[in-house]
């Protein structure tokens, strides 16, 4: 006997991009687990990536881990119309689930969903891994610790490098769910408060096949929260200098601020100009680390035995206040999540 500790067994549903990132910190980077099987209709082409992974089953039919009872928890990365299934399936397997966002489209779904979850005793998190970002902890920290005071003001700026393939943004539920799904939850996260109302309006001014294909490429909206703090989020499909994230909270005794992270912090400085190298370009490389903390922060709560800070609720509110903004923008109105609740 050696004496160490039984690793808790993992599988994995949906190899996309972000599939396979979870996989490889499964495999590599984070303690305890042990990933046994990954579920993808895409098995010829994979296998050779899922061998490199070492002794890990690929197969496209979730059943080889949710009927294997060595599996504990399973990560959940499939195309978002399929997450309330499987969550529920989770559930009724008594396997704990990690689940990327959105959690779904359907709110009475979603709240079936959680039902189950809660009956079969079983652990959700959701894949908010902006949460985990270092730079968004300490803006966390500290509206918590109350260093600004009471806050006022939530600003959060998240605009992507280039806008996706056109055949992603008519499956992808449009902007306010895929893209804003993320600021909406940091928006609820920073200010540790539900939102109560949201006014959103939008436009195609980057890809006109992106309106073709019935969606918006840039959008923002005015928040307001339960305790009457504000909040104001702007979204853009293509912001040709990089991947732009940035937040500020402003409260009644300063505010706290995050600016893009860069590859380094050099500066030339000449007679005549100042530069520095980009902003970082790709989501991948802006939130690397988020991510690997998200699934050890999962893992922890697992050997611990306590509920995630990130749950199904929150996956819920930030579809909640998603339906509300579309719904906005569709009646130029400000839309209170009462109505879609």
């Amino acid at each position: 006997m050696s004496g160490r500790p039984k690793k808790i067994v993992f599988g994995l549903i949906g190899a996309g991009r972000i599939g396979r990132l979870h996989a490889e910190n499964l495999v590599r980077r984070v303690e305890g687990i042990r990933l046994k099987s990954i579920v993808d209709l895409r098995v010829e082409e994979l296998s050779s990536w899922a061998r490199s992974l070492g002794d890990v089953i690929l197969a496209s039919n979730p059943s080889i881990l949710l009927d294997d009872s060595e599996v504990e928890a399973v990560v959940v990365c499939s195309s978002t119309h399929t997450h309330v299934d499987f969550i529920t399936r989770c559930a009724k397997a008594g396997k704990h689930i990690f689940c990327e966002k959105p959690i779904g489209d359907d709110v009475s779904q979603i709240q079936q969903a959680l039902r189950w979850v809660e009956e079969c005793n079983v652990k959700l998190m959701m894949g908010f891994n902006r949460r985990f970002d270092r730079n968004f902890l300490r803006v966390r920290k500290a509206v918590r610790d109350g260093e600004i005071g009471e806050p006022h003001v939530v600003k959060i700026t998240s605009r992507d490098p280039a806008p996706p393939p056109v055949d992603y943004v008519k499956v992808s539920g449009g902007l306010f769910f895929d893209m804003t799904i993320h600021d909406w939850d940091m928006a609820r996260y920073l200010v540790g408060k539900n939102i109560e109302e949201v006014y959103a309006t939008g436009a195609v001014l980057v890809d006109q096949a992106i309106g073709q294909a019935g969606d918006i490429d840039t959008a923002a909206a005015i928040l307001r929260f339960e305790d009457g703090v504000l909040g104001i989020i702007d979204n853009s499909r293509q912001a040709v200098y990089g991947y732009d994230q940035r937040v500020e909270v402003f409260g009644s005794k300063g505010c706290v601020l995050v600016e893009n992270e860069r590859p380094n912090s050099a500066r030339i400085m000449g007679s005549d100009s100042s530069r520095r190298d980009p902003i970082l370009h790709f989501f991948l490389d802006r939130y690397t680390e988020s991510y690997l903390e998200e699934m050890r922060v999962f893992v922890k709560c697992l050997m611990e035995d306590r509920a995630p800070s990130c749950d199904g609720r929150d996956g819920l509110e930030a579809v909640l206040v998603a339906k509300a903004a579309q719904r906005s923008y569709e009646e130029r109105r400000p839309v209170r999540l009462d109505e879609v609740r």
